[in-house]
């Protein structure tokens, strides 16, 4: 890379990679750990944004735009990647809702084709605990995809970590998807001979990014057996012998260094390369009467229809999350009668100062205990769902913005009623003056109160890397909204230098205004 004038030492992962995709055609992406399968994939599906790319990609015949691109496109990756509290086909209606006009949904039929209507009502869960299966979940993960009527359909390696029956059943569905007409490529680390063969064609790489093999797999991979073969020195396949195994063998490091032979160049020199050449050249010229394919917009749908679905993703999704909603309010009732108990009647007995600094204790301690509570919670229900927003957003399925303005929504009205309980609760025991102006007030007040505590969570999850990480820092700045809300020291009592963080510190202003009302 320095001949071509790049001065920094950077390692190249991809080199001289060239070759043609079909429609109805499933295509295995090949190599050992190291030979860039996934690099590949991610460049061709416009995922991977850093280093330098080189070269051209077309999409028939057309030049590749990556953000036409990403509306015909598909991206099935390795991890299932699922909002764990809605079901099967609450799923599918969400991803085809926001990709798809209403008219040219087609959820059912999709579920047909993956097999996965006996599980329509089921929850997706979370993985290794509860709900789908691993296998069930890679279909739901293909599903997702194909619901929005994808040309092209990207898998990075679909079977990994299912046994033979699982990955049996995982392959059908993935045959049957291309057998619609799609395009549909899968990397493919250590397949077996059953899934070996479910393939079309082979594109296969060795360490360093270079293609050596890039072509049909014929029956019982007969092709592929006979190119290695051809070559002298390259031992042959044992009867019954895995083809995917021996050819992983066969090309290896090691193996190329004992026959003195770089398989790379054998290809660029074989005629297959040279057909493959002419293939390429073939499906660089657009057919005549055709025209390149354009999205006024950048998103399927606008604006208020992202926020909508949004929305009713998680609607749903807190609906049956009783861990977290069903503790939520049962702690809001126990704190609530806890703090009315030990303050009881307190409201309207003041006649001294001491009095009236008991009343404040009472409110300092019944907001920031709560609130901190709440900060908490929050955090492990977002880090779940921030996971799910990364898939959806690459996917090109909505703006950051509409997301998270449903997330705050549905967190506004769940906080609403812990706030009216809490209040109820508070101002009734602790025994408050009985006026409506100044209940509401109160109630306003702490509602402000809980919410800037759970944005405050939220906000923490979305800045660090982890929800471990955002408690540490979640600590670290509610000791200081403590240190300087007003109670602890009062506010003439700070140092002048830090008095600034007083008017900062949100806990204060909440004292404050419970105190006024």
């Amino acid at each position: 890379m320095k001949s071509q004038g790049i001065e920094e030492t950077r390692l190249q992962l991809l080199r001289d990679v060239s070759g043609a995709f079909r429609p109805g055609v499933l295509t295995a992406l090949v190599g050992v750990s190291g030979a860039g399968k996934t690099t590949l994939m991610d460049v061709l599906a416009g995922r991977k944004t850093g280093g330098y790319i080189e070269g051209s990609i077309s999409i028939s015949g057309y030049p590749k735009n990556q953000q036409t691109f990403a509306r015909v496109t598909g991206y099935c990756e390795q991890n299932d990647i699922h909002s764990p509290h809605v079901t099967v086909y609450e799923s599918l209606v969400y991803s085809a809702w926001l990709r798809l006009a209403k008219d040219q949904m087609f959820v059912e039929d999709v579920m047909e084709l993956v097999e996965l209507n006996p599980l329509k009502n089921s929850l997706v869960g979370l993985p290794g605990v509860d709900g789908l299966s691993t296998e069930q979940r890679k279909r739901l993960t293909i599903a997702v995809e194909l619901v929005a009527n994808p040309s092209i359909i990207f898998m990075d390696e679909p079977t990994s970590g299912l046994d033979a029956r699982a990955a049996a059943i995982v392959m059908r569905t993935v045959r049957n998807t291309v057998d619609t007409g799609r395009t549909v490529v899968c990397t493919i680390h250590q397949p077996s001979i059953d899934i070996f063969e479910a393939f079309d064609e082979l594109f296969l790489m060795k360490r360093g990014g270079q293609v050596i093999y890039a072509g049909p797999l014929g029956r019982q991979s007969h092709k592929l057996v006979e190119y290695f073969e051809a070559i002298p020195g390259v031992p042959k396949i044992k009867e019954g012998y895995n083809p995917a195994t021996w050819m992983l063998e066969i090309s290896s490091t090691a193996v190329e260094a004992q026959l003195d032979v770089d398989f790379s160049e054998i290809y660029a020199k074989s005629e297959l390369y040279r057909k493959n050449e002419e293939l390429i050249k073939d499906l660089s010229t657009p057919v005549p009467g055709t025209k390149d394919l354009h999205f006024p917009t950048t998103y399927s749908q606008g604006f208020f229809t992202q926020c909508k679905a949004c929305f009713w993703k998680q609607h749903n999704s807190y609906w049956r999350n009783p861990q977290y909603n069903a503790i939520r309010f049962f702690m809001t009732f126990f704190v609530g009668i806890i703090f009315g108990m030990i303050f009881w009647g307190k409201g309207d007995k003041i006649h001294k100062q001491q009095d009236l600094m008991n009343l404040l204790g009472a409110m300092y301690s019944a907001v920031l205990f709560l609130g901190a509570t709440n900060t908490s919670a929050v955090q492990s229900v977002v880090a779940i769902e921030r996971t799910v927003f990364y898939r959806e957003r690459a996917a090109g399925m909505y703006s950051p913005l509409p997301y998270a303005f449903a997330q705050v929504a549905i967190e506004a009205i769940y906080v609403s009623i812990q706030t009216l309980m809490y209040s109820i609760l508070l101002y009734s025991m602790i025994g408050f003056h009985m006026d409506v102006g100044k209940f509401f007030l109160f109630y306003y007040f702490i509602l402000m109160c809980f919410m800037y505590f759970t944005l405050y969570g939220m906000m923490l999850v979305a800045l660090t890397p982890n929800h471990q990480f955002a408690a540490i820092v979640m600590s670290f700045f509610l000791s200081f909204w403590n240190l300087f809300s007003g109670f602890l020291i009062p506010r003439t009592e700070i140092p002048i230098w830090w008095r600034w963080y007083y008017w900062a510190s949100p806990v204060a202003w909440t004292i404050n205004g419970l105190v006024t009302s």
